[in-house]
């Protein structure tokens, strides 16, 4: 029998029997302009799951964005974190990190952590309510998406501040991870009881590079651990299942985010280091995956190319019933869009049972 969406993904999520494994994608701006999809480009691809960023996190609601230097490439702007970052005009990007003013416990104590309120200003309700309702008219799994406290603290004092405080001023770090950890707490249980429950969470925490994560498992339990633990143990109080996004080489953190609770690892970045197949042979019986399709094969638009790395994986994968399909990385412009549904198609060909 065929499922729905939402009865996909919840399955996928507990490790139950389903008819065939999930679909989701993750797109570069720019790639929905090149393929002349602005709007429903979820529903054209037959995706079982959508996502909405609810919440507003940088510190200064009120700082709007400054610029300080522009060309014909990109900007420079000062944010409401105090961070200086250029970004690039013509094409999505990650911005470069050029400074960040917050680089002391003083300085968090003084100009930051006073403003980390639980204000409704921080909340989009309108949107929320809005892709909650497009999710349950076509049938697909809902999750609220945002970022966990890694992803919340690097762009407040950047990564080396944050990493060297770790060593030099570690009860710094653990006020922050505390800090955000409660925050986002106090935001859902807003949200939530204004416009209900998603079907699930999804949290961005991007805690490796290439071959390495960013801190040992020791820091991990230090400092992550704690506040993955406190968000995601508020999650499954309200029976929602938890996805947890990293890029980057963080196999080794595995074992702690199990131990933090998630029900889910994506995107698994193999360019990083990570390895689909070795991941799923040691932990599909407690972890449901999303992700490991090398996007470079994509790059290529052949599909021989594509048909090697799909059939490669998802014989193997399936088994167990806790795969979604989903490449290693978003999709740029470069990859054409009949390749990209011949992957989808291929993909979900190989992933029946």
């Amino acid at each position: 029998m065929e499922l729905t969406g939402i009865e996909r993904i919840a399955r996928i999520l507990k490790r139950q029997p389903v008819d065939r494994i999930g679909l989701y994608e993750h797109f570069w701006s720019d790639t929905h302009k090149a393929w002349g999809i602005e709007t429903d480009i979820e529903e054209r691809l037959g995706f079982d799951m959508t996502e909405l960023w609810a919440f507003s996190m940088v510190a200064d609601l009120n700082h709007g964005r400054i610029t300080v230097d522009e060309d014909e490439d990109t900007v420079t702007q000062i944010d409401g974190n105090y961070a200086t970052l250029r970004k690039h005009k013509k094409h999505d990007a990650t911005p470069e990190h050029v400074g960040f003013e917050i680089d002391s416990r003083e300085k968090w104590e003084e100009r930051i952590k006073p403003l980390l309120t639980p204000s409704e200003q921080r909340i989009g309700f309108e949107r929320y309510r809005a892709k909650k309702q497009y999710a349950k008219e076509r049938n697909m799994f809902f999750v609220w998406s945002g970022t966990n406290v890694f992803e919340l603290i690097h762009p407040l004092t950047g990564h080396v501040n944050m990493l060297m405080a770790m060593i030099d001023d570690p009860e710094w770090v653990e006020d922050m991870c505390m800090t955000y950890a409660k925050l986002t707490v106090e935001l859902q249980q807003i949200l939530f009881e204004k416009e209900g429950y998603p079907d699930g969470i999804w949290y961005y925490e991007d805690m490796g590079f290439k071959n390495a994560p960013f801190i040992s498992n020791a820091m991990y339990d230090q400092f992550l651990y704690p506040a993955h633990k406190y968000t995601i143990d508020y999650a499954k109080s309200c029976n929602l299942p938890v996805i947890m996004h990293s890029c980057g080489f963080v196999e080794p953190l595995i074992p702690g985010m199990l131990k933090a609770g998630i029900d889910c690892l994506q995107v698994i970045e193999i360019k990083a280091g990570m390895d689909l197949l070795r991941i799923h042979k040691n932990y599909k019986d407690c972890l449901s995956l999303m992700g490991g399709i090398d996007v470079r094969t994509l790059y290529t638009n052949d599909r021989v190319i594509i048909d090697k790395e799909l059939e490669s994986k998802i014989p193997i994968v399936k088994e167990g019933y806790g795969y979604v399909l989903h490449s290693d990385h978003s999709i740029p412009n470069t990859v054409n869009l009949d390749t990209y549904e011949y992957f989808v198609k291929r993909g979900l060909e190989l992933g029946k049972y």
